[in-house]
C-alpha cells in the first residue's frame, strides 16, 4: 500500500517562484517512487501566476471557512502536471497582489488562512495523507491546527507533520494580538514553549514546536543551526529538537542543467568532451561581455544575490587586489545598492577583465556556469545552496566557503591524493578568501592536467533530486511505521 504524503508550501515551479524554495517544491516530488508514494501539493492561486497555467487548471468547488471571527471563502482548482496532482487554493482578497509576499503584517494573515485552507481542503477533494510536508514559516501554522482544532474526528487522526526549514533567517513574525485575532488560536498557544519568542508571535517556532520530524537542506546546517550565530535566536529550541531534526541536502533537477543537452549555452559538451569542447563556451562569453578573447586566461563566475549574506563584503575587500591578477570576472544578479555598484564601478575601470551583469537571465546564467573555469561563493551561511551543484555540473570548479550546504556538496582539492571537487576555505576572512582564490590560480596555470582530472569528477559527482528523495523516503518510512 502507498504512503500519502501531501506538500505544502507557498511557492512552487513552474507556477511561482522567488527562491530555491520553488525549485524544491516543484523538483522533489516528482523523484519519489512513484508505486509506494502518492505525493500532491498544494499551493495559493495567486493572481501573479501566469495566465498559461491558469488556464489549464480546472474548477473543483468552493466553500466559506470558519476564520477566527469571520468567514472566509476557499475556492479549489486542480491541476495534473508532470504525473502529480496539484491544488492551488483560491482567495482573491489575500492572494490578488502582484507577486506572492508583500507587507509581513499582510502576509501573516495570508498565511493562517492558507494554512487553514490546506487542512479544511482535503476533506473536500478526498485525499487523506499520512503526512503533512510544509515548508518555511508561510506553513508554520499547519502542525499547530492539525494538534489544535483539526485534532477531533476521524479523519485527521493520526496525520503526521514534517517541517522542513530552507532558510531559518525568515520566521514570519508579529504582535501577538494581531496573530491571535488572525489565527484563531487560544493564548495558551502564546507562550514561550509555544509560538512566542521574545515578545512576537513566531510562525516558524510554532513549525518547529508541534511538527513531529523537523529536517533542513544540508546535514552541516542542521549542526550549525544549534549553535548561537546561525541559529537566528532559535538555536536554543534547534538543540531542544536535536533528536528529531534531520538535515538532507537539496537536489538539482538535472534535465534542466545538463551541458550535455543544455540548449542555452554556446557549445554542448560532457565529462568526456570537456577539454575540447567547454572552451567553446569560454570564447564564446568574452565575446558576448566584450572581455578580452582568450582561451588561456582563467575565466571566474559569480551568479548571485548581492547580499552580505552571499560574502561580497568579502569581494569588496580585495575586489581591487583580484583585478590585478591574471583572471577574468564576471558577475550576474541584483541586491543591494552598494554591490551593484561595486561591480559596475570594476567592470569600467578594467573593462576587457570585469563584465557586471546587474540583472537577473536565466539563459545567461546558464552560459556563465558553461563558460567559467572557476565559480565563487564565498557565503557567510548557506542553507544549501544551488549555485555550486550547477557550477560542479557544469565543470566551472567552486571556491567555496566552508559553510552549510556548500561544505557538505565541495570536496576540498587535496593535491596530494589527487582528490577534490572544488576549492574552500574555513574562516570568514577577505585574505583567506583571495589566498585560496590564488591557489586556485596556481593549480590552473601551472598543474593543468589536475586541474582537468578535478573538473571531471566534479562535473561526475552525483547531486541530482534521486539521493535526496531516497533520504525523505527513509524519514516518510520511521514517521509511519
Amino acid at each position: 500500500m502507498s504512503r500519502k504524503v501531501l506538500f505544502v508550501a507557498s511557492e512552487c515551479v513552474p507556477f511561482v517562484k522567488t527562491g530555491g524554495l520553488a525549485d524544491v517544491v516543484g523538483s522533489l516530488p516528482k523523484y519519489f517512487d512513484q508505486e509506494a508514494y502518492e505525493v500532491r501539493v498544494i499551493v495559493p492561486n495567486y493572481r501573479c501566476i501566469g495566465a498559461d497555467w491558469k488556464d489549464k487548471m480546472n474548477f473543483v468547488t468552493s466553500f466559506y471557512m470558519d476564520m477566527a471571527w469571520r468567514s472566509q471563502y476557499v475556492g479549489i482548482l486542480e491541476m495534473k502536471y508532470e504525473g502529480i496532482q496539484y491544488y492551488f487554493i483560491d482567495n482573491e482578497y489575500y492572494f490578488a497582489g502582484d507577486r506572492p509576499y508583500g507587507y509581513i503584517h499582510e502576509d501573516i494573515e495570508k498565511f493562517a488562512f492558507f494554512s487553514r485552507a490546506a487542512l479544511s481542503i482535503l476533506p473536500v477533494v478526498d485525499y487523506r495523507p499520512d503526512i503533512i510536508h510544509c515548508h518555511d514559516w508561510q506553513t508554520g501554522l499547519v502542525p499547530v491546527y492539525l494538534k489544535d482544532s483539526f485534532r477531533e474526528g476521524e479523519f485527521y487522526a493520526g496525520m503526521k507533520s514534517m517541517m522542513t526549514i530552507h532558510n531559518l533567517k525568515f520566521q514570519g513574525m508579529w504582535n501577538i494580538p494581531a496573530v491571535q485575532d488572525a489565527t484563531g488560536l487560544a493564548m495558551s498557544y502564546f507562550t514561550s514553549d509555544k509560538l512566542e519568542a521574545f515578545g512576537d508571535a513566531n510562525y516558524l517556532k510554532g513549525g518547529i514546536v508541534y511538527a513531529d520530524v523537523v529536517t533542513t537542506v544540508s546535514r552541516t546546517y542542521a549542526e550549525e543551526i544549534k549553535t548561537p550565530f546561525f541559529g537566528e535566536h532559535l538555536d536554543g529550541l534547534m538543540r531542544a529538537r536535536s533528536n528529531a531534526l534531520h538535515g538532507i541536502v537539496n537536489g538539482l533537477d538535472y534535465k534542466e542543467w545538463n551541458p550535455k543537452t543544455d540548449p542555452l549555452i554556446y557549445k554542448n559538451y560532457s565529462a568526456e568532451n570537456f577539454k575540447t569542447n567547454k572552451v567553446k563556451n569560454k570564447l564564446g562569453l568574452q565575446e558576448e561581455l566584450g572581455l578580452e578573447i582568450d582561451k588561456k586566461k582563467m575565466l571566474i563566475g559569480i551568479v548571485s544575490r548581492l547580499t552580505d549574506q552571499k560574502g561580497f563584503d568579502l569581494i569588496d575587500c580585495v575586489m581591487d587586489e583580484l583585478c590585478q591578477d591574471e583572471v577574468q570576472i564576471v558577475v550576474l544578479g541584483t541586491g543591494e545598492d552598494r554591490y551593484e555598484n561595486l561591480f559596475r564601478h570594476f567592470a569600467w575601470k578594467y573593462n576587457k577583465k570585469v563584465a557586471a551583469c546587474i540583472c537577473y537571465s536565466n539563459e545567461l546564467s546558464h552560459k556563465i556556469y558553461a563558460g567559467c573555469d572557476a565559480f565563487l561563493m564565498p557565503s557567510l551561511f548557506e542553507p544549501c545552496g544551488l549555485s555550486q551543484l550547477m557550477s560542479l555540473r557544469y565543470g566551472a570548479l567552486p571556491i567555496v566557503r566552508e559553510t552549510g550546504g556548500l561544505k557538505d556538496t565541495v570536496e576540498p582539492y587535496n593535491e596530494f591524493e589527487e582528490t577534490g571537487t572544488g576549492f574552500s576555505f574555513s574562516n570568514y576572512n577577505a585574505h583567506e578568501m583571495l589566498a585560496m582564490i590564488r591557489y586556485a590560480q596556481a593549480v590552473y596555470y601551472d598543474k593543468k592536467k589536475s586541474w582537468n582530472k578535478m573538473v571531471k569528477r566534479a562535473m561526475e559527482a552525483d547531486f541530482s533530486w534521486d539521493s535526496s528523495a531516497r533520504q525523505y523516503e527513509a524519514l516518510y518510512d520511521s514517521m509511519t511505521s
